[in-house]
Parts: structure tokens; C-alpha cells; sequence
């Protein structure tokens, strides 16, 4: 199965395994599965470091992109039709921009969404798929 991992999941995977329920730990760290971590989520990492809302993970000379290909996954980047199309999500309570961006990537690229906030069950109507367990 293919996965798209939600910046926090990707951060505690790095930093916090341990807040990652195990089910859902064992699927990550399955072979078997194929593990994606998307630019939206290296840019919402980056603006967190520079604001000093997150600490920068890992050594001085490894960027959050190393560490994910180091770990097994696969960056993937946000493409022009994607960007210009996630207007179409019809969910009208919950705009982050970035949570927008992710959920729609997952949904035009069939990848179930690694994630443990809640809102984004809203998004199920245009065809997320998630998975926290």
C-alpha cells in the first residue's frame, strides 16, 4: 500500500517514534509499504525553524529531505495541477493551507494519509483516505 505522511507524523517519526501508535509504526517501518513524505511538508518545516516553532532535527549537515530518504522515503513534490486544483476539496471549516495541500495531494495521488488530526476525517467526503490506529 502507498502512504503520505502528515508533517507531524514525519517529524515524530524522525524525533518521537514512540508517539506513533504502534499498528501504525509497524506499517512505516514495513518495507512493504511504500512511504512518501511530500515538499509541502519540508516547506512547513522550514517556516516552523526560521519562526522558532520547532526545533531543527538531526545533525547540522543533514536537511529534513536526507532524513527522509535515509529513513526509506520518498519525497514527492507538489505539482502545478495540484496546487492549482485543491480548491476543488469541498470540506469549508478547515483552510491550513499546508493540511489542504496534503490532503489533496493524498487524494489526487490515491495514497492513504498518515495523520493524527482529527479534522482531517472531514475531508473523507472527497475521498481521503486515513489511517491512525
Amino acid at each position: 500500500m502507498n502512504y503520505l505522511l502528515d508533517t507531524h507524523t514525519f517529524i515524530w517519526t524522525l524525533s518521537d517514534p514512540e508517539k506513533i501508535p504502534a499498528k501504525t509504526r509497524n506499517i512505516v517501518e514495513d518495507p512493504e509499504s511504500e512511504v512518501f513524505v511530500s515538499s509541502v511538508s519540508f516547506w512547513e518545516i522550514a517556516i516552523k525553524v526560521r519562526s522558532k516553532r520547532l526545533a531543527p532535527g538531526g545533525s547540522p549537515s543533514s536537511s529534513p529531505v536526507e532524513a527522509a530518504e535515509s529513513m526509506g522515503f520518498s519525497p514527492i513534490t507538489l505539482t502545478p495541477v495540484e496546487a492549482a486544483t485543491q480548491g476543488n476539496l469541498t470540506e469549508d471549516s478547515h483552510f491550513d493551507p499546508f493540511d489542504r495541500m496534503l490532503i489533496w495531494q493524498a487524494i489526487q495521488r490515491d495514497l492513504t494519509l498518515i495523520s493524527r488530526d482529527p479534522e482531517f476525517a472531514k475531508f473523507k467526503k472527497d475521498g481521503l483516505k486515513l489511517l491512525w490506529n
